[in-house]
């Protein structure tokens, strides 16, 4: 019998620490509140997935936890706490409605419980005592009152936006089984061993150098990108989370074959540029929590034609569970089955012989931990790339090696003062399909923001420079990577305000990266600037933002379908004839842009989703992801 949850929510637990050795780690798990407990879980909401639960008739206090001024280091910033039995457990939500929502509903859920405390510790309890009154014992007593009714008959909040645990159309997915026998499940602290995916040189004294293929012990997870690490042979510092995976098994992510972030255009670019016969990638499938192997080979006619094939990974009913290529090669682990290919092609077109994919490390959120002003003295200027609303784009290099890009703002061209607390935030805004910000040079004039150095430039020129060179696939492909990225940035909060092509920039394995994400707000240029005071590019804006000038990460969903239609005209101008304040007026009334050649109905279907005139009709970039992924699994001729 299934239960109807209460509530769900993706949200992050720090370790309850109840040993003295345990580490400090932050860990996104499943959140699901029910009439009888609160559970979480590894992913999706199944036993075999559930990491704990807390009975309800168990908690003593639920409430929201007080900022003394410490750094929160996760990527959600509105802790709350649950005391049970004599353990408290922190929490931390995106949102401060997401926060006052679980609170509310848990204190309604525990509020005749015969074991809820008089007084509660209101702040954390950390290295060895509460901060709100630093009181050294753990269990020691509670030093503000606890209401456990307070607010509890006040008018719900609306429903959170979908999240993970949700459809994209906002809907619960099927409940979470009942706890059939009682047992319980709590998260043990466990120690978290990790392998070095890349080298990382560790640029600051407190960095801990990171060579490929050594195991690591995590001591603490400081923030979502970075981690406090020690080695084996006890050295201690901080590490990139995205240049280390989990030594378990089945995370595929530890081997050197495995690229989650490559779709199936992207794996036939990769190995029809390497050219080598047995070149492979294993990537995710277009099926949720299924693998393919991607694989470059010759032709069985005989005439030497290559080839890529694309082979999904079954696996059999079970027990025991195995997987396979071809039913006679049925293999424990997906590492079996990729080692015993290396050596027997057993009929695929050829031998696993090179992974591709993953050769160059990706980027790190900031140079190092906590670090965001760069050093100008530090920095080589080379050749100019281009210029922009802010001033001129420099290749320059980090330390005479990394090889980064510099923006000079030219004086009096942005809010500097405003943006500088900003790029705090954005710099921990990391995701393989977001240009990555490094950090900025602001004590001096003039400013420097220094930023990942993309190859191909703008998706603008990079199209209009390949006008009729790309597939439909290779199009498609363009799209998904700037909609994952704003995916990105939708789930954290963060509206761009400025999406179009020529905001995107393309490196050199052609993958799309979406950039200046937020910075519209700081341009001090007319062109940018309406009769009402108001920065958006018309051309690219929805008419709430002609009317009232409100963003949401609906109005750059609409963007996200001009910068499509760049895409499939392959870097025309939207509305070429027309004047701003004409479009303006053609967009209110009705009118929209015409389906480019190249976009078949379904994609153009597609455009016409984003460009709905009431901003909640209009799809979640996760929704848009999902069917981009769709389309182009039904668009692309299979070659196999």
């Amino acid at each position: 019998m299934s239960v109807e949850p209460l509530l769900r929510e993706m949200l992050i637990k720090r370790s309850q620490q109840k040993k003295k050795t345990s580490p400090l780690n932050y860990k996104r798990r499943l959140f699901v509140l029910t009439k009888s407990q609160l559970a979480y879980y590894d992913g999706t909401a199944e036993k075999k997935s559930r990491r704990g639960f807390i009975e309800l008739s168990r908690i003593r206090c639920a409430e929201i936890v007080k900022s003394g001024g410490e750094t929160i280091p996760c990527a959600n910033k509105y802790p709350f706490q649950i005391v049970y039995d004599t353990n408290t457990l922190y929490v931390f939500a995106p949102s401060n409605n997401s926060r006052s929502l679980w609170v509310q509903s848990l204190k309604e859920e525990i509020k005749d419980n015969p074991t809820i405390l008089a007084k509660f510790h209101p702040q954390f309890w950390q290295e060895g005592a509460w901060l709100c009154c630093r009181q050294v014992e753990k269990l020691a007593p509670g030093c503000a009152e606890y209401n456990p009714f307070r607010d509890v008959s006040r008018k719900p909040l609306p429903p959170l936006p979908a999240q993970e645990g949700q459809n994209g159309k906002g809907q619960a997915l099927p409940s979470p089984p009942d706890d059939e026998d009682g047992e319980e499940e709590e998260e043990e602290d466990e120690e978290v061993v990790v392998v070095a995916l890349y080298d990382f040189p560790g640029t600051e004294p407190h960095d801990l150098r990171l060579v490929k293929g050594n195991e690591y012990i995590i001591l603490e997870n400081c923030d979502v990108n970075w981690f406090k690490a020690r080695n084996k042979y006890g050295e201690e510092g901080y590490i990139p989370s995205n240049y280390v995976a989990e030594r378990k098994s089945g995370n595929l992510a530890q081997f050197d074959w495995y690229s989650k972030h490559v779709n199936r255009n992207k794996a036939e670019e990769l190995l029809k540029k390497e050219n080598k016969e047995g070149g492979f990638i294993v990537r995710d499938s277009s099926t949720a929590g299924a693998y393919t192997v991607s694989l470059y080979g010759k032709s069985a006619t005989g005439d030497g034609e290559a080839v890529i094939k694309h082979y999904h990974i079954k696996e059999s009913p079970g027990p025991p569970q195995q997987f396979y290529l071809s039913e006679k090669y049925l293999f424990n682990s997906i590492p079996d089955l990729i080692e015993y290919h290396k050596h027997n092609a057993a009929g695929l077109v050829a031998r696993l012989r090179y992974p591709s994919g993953k050769k160059s490390a990706p980027s790190t959120a900031g140079f190092s931990y906590d670090k965001w002003e760069i050093n100008p003295s530090e920095l080589t200027f080379m050749k100019q790339l281009g210029s922009g609303h802010f001033g001129n784009v420099r290749l320059g290099k980090w330390r005479a090696q990394h090889k980064v890009a510099i923006k000079i703002i030219r004086e009096g061209a942005m809010l500097e003062e405003d943006f500088i607390e900003e790029a705090k935030v954005m710099m921990k805004l990391s995701h393989p399909k977001l240009v990555q910000l490094y950090g900025v040079c602001s004590q001096q004039k003039p400013m420097y923001i220094v930023t990942e150095f993309m190859e191909q430039g703008s998706l603008l020129n990079f199209l209009r420079l390949r006008r009729g060179g790309f597939s439909l696939g290779s199009l498609l492909s363009f799209c998904l990577d700037v909609c994952e990225g704003m995916e990105h940035l939708e789930a954290n909060g963060f509206i761009h305000r400025d999406l179009a092509a020529r905001n995107c920039l393309v490196n050199d394995s052609l993958v799309v990266k979406v950039s200046d994400f937020g910075m519209a707000r700081y341009v001090l240029d007319d062109q940018y600037t309406s009769s009402s005071g108001a920065k958006f590019p018309v051309k690219w804006s929805p008419p709430e933002v002609f009317n009232f000038s409100k963003y949401s990460s609906k109005s750059d969903v609409w963007s996200f379908g001009v910068l499509m239609w760049e895409v499939f005209t392959e870097g025309l101008m939207p509305f070429e004839q027309n004047q701003n304040h004409e479009v303006v007026t053609l967009v209110t009334t009705g009118h929209r842009l015409f389906r480019p050649k190249m976009a078949t109905p379904a994609t153009y279907d597609i455009m016409q989703m984003c460009w709905h005139e009431r901003p909640e009709e209009r799809p979640s970039f996760y929704k848009l992801c999902t069917t981009i992924s769709d389309t182009m699994e039904g668009e692309v001729p299979p070659l196999n």
